[in-house]
């Protein structure tokens, strides 16, 4: 079987759609011609148009799909992926051109599936596929294409579906080099967002896609938001822009009586060749240079792309659907499943803030100090409470269901604990979380602030070795929050539906969570929940991708963490009723007589009483509904979700788990731990102690008096100058300098800690700057299926806190 290398990323039956009657080729234009030098030094331009050219010649480039093995050429993807993409996406187009419904209901999903593939396998979408990754090979990028395909497609299904006709003109649509093509009114092709080879986002507001079918028809496809109201921020998401997520839709709501003049044809043919790679084609040269008749503005050509308003009933509204079963599906117009908190949702403020106001953000720091200096594509959302907000309310609603106010003591405040109590704080917890929520809208941005994101065991015992005050150096902490989400379990073993079930973990939980509080409400900790949460793909998509990386967990490896796990056994083991636990104790040790059982009994009791994570309730040695206890181990995030993070907020990576870290070192892309320059500042890193305060209320106060408060400075500028340092090179001067800043100031900033004489545990820092940053395609594949826009392409730097007294690693 010979190979296939002149791949045709327009397909050719599709190109036949803009012959005119009685002929079977395109006129074409190369809208930038290749130039030649001659051996006179005369420059000249190549052939720049033709009027016949066959479909075999046209919209095709070598190699553009092929992959390599070796000295070995293969074209599976061409011949078997688009091989039935296009097969399949003919049939769709022209049902779709046509009138059937019947037809239209068969390929509908067909249809959007082609759509989105048409708009990535050209030269411009696989050049925009490689810019969200710092390096691909062919092989890999091919790999990646598969990967996010249908990445548009819910989007698009939400909006106003419109085919507008050319039918009663003199003028025909034309196609280009990159046929699926985006308009946003207040992105003119100069603007940077559209510099090769980007587009506006689709999911902005006012942006719009338009596909011409063949010479007579073109789709328009509009945000609802924008169709119904023009005037709506262009460059504002849509609401609920979630790429990936099941809708219902009405497949025969599609808006088709509008047939455009020569006029209006001619500008949409003027955006097509605008948004163009290089190439256009269409049934007459004259119409391929629209430019000779379009005389408006970019921003006046919205007028012919706006939908008919007499079309829009059919889109948009509430969707009620039962089944055989009884159950009821909700969907609101955006595609949402669940209505809108009311008590979630902020008004912006109505002028300007003063740089002394409260910030819109909720982070709790004055605007100026916090956004004012930032645009508002880094600023987290201000129309919904943050983060920071939403972690308050649930710390006072936790505080008067547990009556933590009213004097009483933990261990009483254990024996009240009721089942009544757990459920409704869980309940409360997942109000305040919509299983709809959009977590990185949230989510700081790569603001340049320094930050990281914790990775390691979430758990109260554990948690104030190092994590607690490790924003003292690294700045921001984005830290897991410890509540399990009622709302991703099944009800009758989630937290609301058997919290029996939950007595030790809630308790753990709510240790953890009252123990950082603290922290979280001085802005020192960023407490989230879960991404995978609020987006059943993305977790899909990370556990698909952790079983194929197949970790290997052995909790021997560390320490401390096995000391924890042992600690939990040791409590299930207390919780286990009386007349159970005298039987497993004369079936361990049979020499025990009565007396002795009984006085380990007692002792077990004072063991539980004294200990701070002990089940003390009624009836709690009963158990769940099955009898047993739900215990969590959470080492988290993963590493996925660890990088995940870390790009979507501008952060570094610090850990304490020595899994995690050999995780973090193997995501580096060429494992080199710095430039010559900053090993120096790697080796002081490494060979230094660092004190880390074992409460929040001393890490509070040394936040506030600033001791130490050079070091998250440091980090900052040391983050900033690796995330540049491929494209700029290296500067010995500068390197020079971080290595003299952490020398003059770590040997200063432990005295005042010393000064401070607040109960330490002494640690080590172990750390990796490598020149080419940690990155690892797989993340990079999930922040562009999450929607995500800012995110940074690597993580410049890593961290591993271990004891002082523990061997490098």
């Amino acid at each position: 079987m010979s190979i296939t290398r002149n791949n045709h990323y327009v397909p050719q039956w599709y190109q036949e759609g803009f012959f005119e009657p009685g002929r079977s080729s395109l006129a074409y234009v190369d809208t930038t011609p290749d130039r030649k030098v001659l051996a006179d030094g005369r420059v000249i331009t190549q052939r720049g148009a033709w009027d016949s050219t066959p479909t075999s010649l046209a919209f095709r480039q070598k190699d553009l799909y092929s992959t390599f093995f070796g000295t070995s050429v293969n074209d599976e993807i061409e011949r078997r992926l688009f091989g039935d993409v296009d097969a399949r996406g003919s049939q769709a187009v022209r049902a779709f051109i046509g009138t059937d419904i019947g037809e239209w209901h068969d390929h509908f999903q067909d249809f959007f599936e082609f759509l989105d593939i048409q708009k990535l396998r050209t030269p411009k979408g696989l050049d925009w596929l490689k810019a969200q990754y710092p390096n691909l090979t062919q092989n890999e990028l091919m790999f990646e294409m598969q990967g996010i395909r249908m990445l548009h497609c819910a989007i698009w299904v939400g909006g106003v579906r419109e085919i507008v006709s050319a039918e009663d003109s003199d003028v025909k649509f034309i196609t280009s080099d990159h046929p699926v093509t985006i308009y946003n009114h207040a992105v003119p092709p100069t603007d940077g967002a559209c510099a090769y080879p980007l587009d506006p986002g689709i999911a902005l507001r006012g942006s719009q896609t338009l596909y011409p079918m063949d010479r007579d028809h073109c789709l328009i496809l509009t945000n609802l938001e924008y169709a119904k109201d023009p005037r709506t921020d262009p460059l504002q998401k849509r609401t609920f822009a979630r790429n990936y997520r099941q809708s219902i839709t009405k497949i025969d709501s599609l808006i088709r009586e509008r047939r455009l003049t020569a006029q209006e044809v001619a500008e949409i043919n003027f955006i097509v060749k605008k948004r163009a790679r290089r190439y256009i084609g269409g049934g007459r040269k004259e119409w391929l240079y629209p430019e000779r008749t379009v005389t408006c503005s970019w921003s006046e050509l919205r007028k012919t792309l706006m939908p008919s308003e007499l079309g829009l009933h059919h889109f948009g509204g509430e969707i009620f659907v039962k089944f055989e079963s009884g159950d009821v599906h909700y969907q609101d117009e955006f595609g949402r499943t669940e209505k809108q908190r009311e008590f979630l949702i902020k008004r912006p403020p109505d002028k300007p803030l003063r740089p002394g106001d409260y910030c819109g953000c909720g982070r709790g720091r004055s605007f100026k100090e916090c956004c004012q200096s930032k645009p508002d594509a880094l600023r987290p959302a201000w129309n919904e409470k943050s983060i920071r907000e939403r972690n308050l309310m649930l710390q006072n609603a936790i505080v008067n269901v547990l009556e933590l106010k009213s004097g009483k003591d933990w261990a009483q405040i254990r024996r009240e604990l009721t089942d009544e109590k757990i459920s409704k704080i869980y309940s409360l917890y997942e109000g305040l979380w919509p299983l709809e929520t959009d977590l990185l809208a949230l989510l700081p941005k790569p603001d340049g602030e320094p930050r990281a994101v914790y990775t390691g065991s979430i758990h109260p015992s554990s948690i104030t070795d190092f994590a607690l005050a490790a924003p003292l150096y690294f700045g921001e902490l984005i830290l897991v929050h410890p509540f399990v989400h009622p709302g991703i379990i099944k009800k009758d073993m989630s937290p609301t539906g058997d919290p029996k079930s939950y007595r030790q973990e809630f308790l753990k939980t709510i240790l953890f969570f009252l123990n950082v509080m603290p922290l979280v409400d001085l802005g020192l900790i960023n407490l989230i929940p879960d991404p995978c949460d609020f987006d059943f793909n993305l977790r899909q998509q990370m556990m698909s991708m952790a079983r194929a990386r197949a970790p290997r967990f052995d909790p021997k490896q560390d320490p401390r963490l096995l000391k924890t796990i042992e600690e939990d056994n040791r409590r299930g083991i207390m919780l286990m009723p009386p007349d159970a636990m005298r039987r497993q104790l004369r079936k361990l040790k049979p020499d025990l007589i009565e007396e002795e059982i009984e006085a380990v009994m007692r002792a077990s009791m004072r063991m539980r009483e004294d200990d701070p994570l002990s089940v003390l309730q009624e009836g709690s040695l009963e158990g769940g509904k099955d009898g047993g206890q739900m215990s969590m181990f959470k080492l988290a995030p993963n590493f996925e979700m660890t990088m995940y993070l870390a790009q979507a907020t501008g952060a570094c990576i610090v850990t304490d788990s020595p899994f995690r870290w050999k995780e973090v070192q193997g995501a580096i892309r060429r494992y080199k731990a710095a430039t010559s320059g900053l090993a120096p500042l790697v080796i002081g890193i490494e060979r230094s102690k660092f004190a880390f305060p074992q409460s929040a209320t001393d890490v509070v106060a040394a936040a506030l008096s600033k001791t130490g408060a050079g070091y998250p400075d440091l980090l900052r500028d040391l983050f900033k100058y690796l995330s540049n340092l491929e494209e700029r090179g290296a500067r010995p001067n500068r390197e020079a300098q971080l290595v003299s800043r952490f020398a003059k100031m770590h040997a200063a900033a432990q005295l005042g800690f010393k000064k401070a004489g607040v109960p330490v545990r002494e640690g080590r820092i172990s750390c990796v700057f490598p020149p080419g940053g940690m990155q690892d395609n797989t993340v990079n594949r999930l922040l562009l299926m999450s929607s995500s826009e800012r995110h940074i392409s690597n993580v410049p730097m890593g961290f591993f806190i271990q004891p002082a007294d523990a061997p490098l690693r």
